[in-house]
Parts: structure tokens; sequence; C-alpha cells
């Protein structure tokens, strides 16, 4: 009887589906946003009060990458003939060559993330000493950098990073081996400095100054990495509830990381990623960003090359980091890093040194970007685009 009962519900569930499709709601396709709308000038906020001639001593530092590439020929052999410091003259300049473009997000809004970095100054010695005990590395020989575009080219834009270990390939020492009492690297230091926060916000800047007993300054830059994953310790305090957002500045941590040594030295391994850097010559005053110049203090800006080309002027409209204040200006740019990641997303190079620091520490500003690009010649129908005038460059931080 009970069999018979749940036959017959079966029988009256499937006789009221009979003739009903099921309902299947189709979705809109996603828009495609082209990350580069041509815009007026005076589409361009703060540009009409901009003072460009900084930002033009600034490009021309550019062109000695980019000038033999076609579509920057001209307008980098017309910036030679700008008079030095004049304002209109700069102006007219890049109105008569430049067309502006507002750099856009996948989902076609215009506001992204400005942060800041600088060039640390760190004391050393190129010995170590009772002072001078924590070690700065240059690239290790048993460091392996394999193209994976050379046997795969839909992976043309990864690189494997390890070090053999009989015939295998292993991955490379993440940071709590390099800096652990076995000392793996010993023997390929370049420096030892005295203080390891700083060493550790060395590797994230990527570029900094060592000041020797003497007096002497050497500026070392990015070599390579180790290979692993950055992990943000900033991030990890914040999941921990040691501070809140609000507090969240590189001076904060640093602070944090000096009054708890212990629970601090844990949280800097806790980023397995690792930097080697390379002594460059005494010319250097200033590190050279991605495109090979040497970074100008707030005018280069670090972009994610895929939209920005490298060595393009880019005009920022943000703020001052504490106060609100607009900030509008002509910057370049000149650098990639890491976590340079996105459309409207760029990193305001500060200069060197603690005053530099202070300020780049404190700046995560909403902002908006505007990439000024060659005009289209009459002979051709596509403007200069960041695909078609950028050579790859290697994440720097």
């Amino acid at each position: 009887m009970l069999r018979c009962l749940l036959s017959l519900c079966l029988l009256l569930v499937l006789s009221a589906c009979v003739g009903k499709a099921p309902t299947v709601e189709k979705l809109p396709a996603p828009v495609k946003v082209e990350p580069l709308r041509p815009v007026n000038w005076s589409e361009v906020d703060g540009w009409a009060h901009a003072g460009p001639a900084s930002a033009l001593e600034t490009f021309r530092k550019s062109c000695r990458a980019i000038s033999k590439r076609e579509q920057w020929q001209q307008v980098c052999a017309a910036v030679a003939r700008v008079e030095v410091g004049d304002e209109q003259a700069a102006r007219q300049y890049f109105e008569k060559y430049f067309q502006p473009y507002q750099v856009r997000n996948e989902d076609g809004s215009v506001s992204g993330t400005i942060t800041g970095y600088y060039g640390p100054e760190l004391a050393g010695s190129r010995v170590p000493t009772e002072r001078f005990k924590y070690p700065l590395y240059g690239q290790p020989n048993d460091l392996l950098i394999i193209d994976l575009g050379e046997i795969y080219p839909e992976l043309s834009n990864y690189r494997l990073r390890g070090r053999l270990v009989g015939n295998r390939v292993v991955p490379y020492y993440d940071r709590s081996k390099i800096d652990s009492s076995e000392q793996p690297l010993a023997g390929q230091e370049l420096f030892w400095v005295d203080d390891p926060v700083e060493l550790f916000f060395l590797h994230i800047q990527g570029s900094g100054r060592i000041r020797l007993p003497d007096g002497e300054r050497v500026m070392v830059n990015y070599a390579n990495q180790n290979g692993r994953r950055y992990r943000s310790i900033g991030k990890l305090l914040l999941e921990r509830k040691v501070m809140t957002r609000d507090q969240m500045s590189m001076q904060n941590i640093r602070r944090w990381v000096e009054k708890n040594p212990e629970a601090g030295e844990q949280l800097l391994a806790e980023n397995p990623s690792y930097v080697f850097f390379r002594e460059l010559p005494a010319e250097f005053k200033s590190p050279p960003g991605a495109l090979g110049v040497p970074l100008t203090a707030e005018r280069s800006l670090a972009v994610d090359p895929r939209t920005i080309p490298l060595g393009a002027p880019v005009f920022l409209a943000t703020t001052w980091p504490g106060s609100g204040e607009p900030l509008k200006r002509l910057m370049v740019a000149q650098d990639t890093g890491g976590a340079i990641k996105g459309q409207v997303r760029a990193d305001f190079f500060w200069g060197m040194g603690d005053a530099a620091g202070q300020i780049a520490g404190r700046m995560k500003q909403d902002g908006r970007l505007w990439v000024l690009l060659p005009k289209v010649p009459p002979q051709t129908d596509k403007p200069a685009v960041a695909g078609t005038v950028l050579s790859r460059a290697e994440d720097r931080r």
C-alpha cells in the first residue's frame, strides 16, 4: 500500500512538470571596456594649472630608452628643442605632440589606488662587524631562471626560479632558510647592514642606498629574487587584529616589529619572497626604474605596463597623504612593481632617504590617470598604445 502511494505521488509530480521547460535566465555578456579613452585636454583634471616643465625634463630621460621606437621618434626629437624650465613652451609641446587618454578599469570606472615608494638609506659596511651583521646578498650563483615561454608560448609571461639538487630543479630557498643560522648563501654578500627591519623594507622597495662608515654612499638595485610569492606582513597584522586599517603604515609596522623583536622576526619570516641586489656605478644618485633610466623624485611613476607603456607621460590626479589636499601633476611612467597590477594603479616615487620614506609609507590614495601618447601620424590609423611600444620588463619590487 505504501509503495502504491509513493508511486501515485511521483506520477502527480511528474504530471505537474509536463509542458513546463525549465527557465534559464540568460545573463548578458560582460561588456569589454577599452582601458584607454581619448579625451580633450580640458577633460584632464588639473592640466590647466599644472606646471609641466619639470615632467618634461623627466620625459627627456625616458627618451634615452624609447627614442628609437617608431612611435616615439618624432616626440623625442622635438623635446630636445624645448627650452629647459620654460613652462609655456613645455605646455605647448605636450599639447601639440600628444593625445591624452583617460585610463579606465575593466568595469569602466576611472578611480584606482595610488601608493608611494622610495629608496631607503641604510648604514652598512663591506665587511661584517659586531654592528653590521645582517647580509645584503647579490644574485646567488646557483639560482636558476627558467623561461617557460621558450617551451610553452602561452606561458611567455612566466618564469620559474629554483636550484638544482641532483638532477631535479627544486624551489629556491625561502626567506626563513636564507636568514637562518645555516647561512646557505654565505660568501655571496655585497654588504652587511645594522638593521634587519630596514633591510626587509629595502627588499620591498627594490632599490636603496648604503651609507658606508667613511661617508661613501653606494646605490644598490634589484638584481633578481628567489621566485617565492610575496606575502604582505601588513595584511597579516590586519588579519591578526594587531592594527586597524587606519593605523596601517610602514612606520607603524616598523615600530611594532622593533617593540616586539621575537614576534617581529617571526613575522618577517612569513614573507617567503627574497630579493637579491647589485651594486650600481658611482654616477647613479637615484635608482634606475624598469625603463633603465634614473628615477626622478616626485615625477617618476611605477605603473602596470600592460596598460600604460613605460616611458610615457602620465597625468595624475590624487591627494596628498595625510591631508586630503589635491595633488595633480604630470608624471612619467618609468618603473613597474610586483604589486602594481591593474589599469588605474600607480606607485609614486618620492625620492631617497627617511623624509621620502615617511610620506611614501603613508600614501594610499584614490586617484585617476591620463596617459599621454604620441598623436597618430597621418599615414597610420592606430595610436601608440601600450602593446605596440612596450618591451617587457621584469617586475622590480
